[in-house]
């Protein structure tokens, strides 16, 4: 994997099922532990069958061994930071695959945080029979989560993610600048 190649994401569920689709991830960085990815206005596609688009550039983190993934939203007013709880990410045919379970933290560009989704968890953690490993994996994932937030993390960092989001939009005209060639 290289920097600049474009893979896409598709996120499931428990039960095996496609949940969302994006249509681009940019490769920015490739680290030992975790992979950084960029994108801005993506194709999305819901599992119902509804599509729309991103509304602003979004600097994403995929971890190889970690149950989560965050999303550096790089709106006008500020970073915004969208953490999935998840499973560790694969790279299967040029896609980013994880389950999502449902919890997710959202962190606000003041500093303050909220979990996200709690009853949408409970509800999938009994149909979907989520057994009581897996129900302690993903809360101590959402603690972590919550550590690496407050103890400021690089994934946080306001000046690392613009420093990305200035990588893709370089990144973004050189691809799109030989494609008219």
């Amino acid at each position: 994997m290289c920097i600049g190649d474009k893979l896409e994401i598709q996120c499931y569920k428990h039960n095996k099922k496609v949940h969302r689709a994006w249509s681009e991830a940019v490769v920015l960085d490739v680290k030992k532990d975790y992979i950084v990815f960029g994108n801005n206005k993506t194709l999305v596609t819901e599992s119902e069958g509804t599509i729309w688009r991103t509304k602003e550039p979004a600097i994403m983190y995929f971890f190889k061994n970690e149950w989560y993934n965050i999303i550096a939203q790089m709106k006008k007013d500020g970073i915004y930071y969208y953490c999935n709880i998840a499973t560790p990410f694969i790279i299967e045919d040029n896609t980013i695959k994880y389950i999502d379970y449902d919890l997710d933290l959202r962190i606000f560009p003041k500093g303050d945080y909220k979990i996200l989704d709690k009853l949408e968890y409970q509800y999938h953690k009994n149909k979907m029979n989520y057994s009581d490993d897996l129900d302690k994996v993903i809360n101590n994932a959402l603690k972590e989560l919550i550590e690496k937030y407050k103890s400021g993390s690089a994934m946080f960092n306001e000046k690392i993610n613009k420093e990305y989001l200035n990588q893709y939009i370089k990144l973004k005209k050189e691809s799109e600048s030989s494609n008219f060639m």
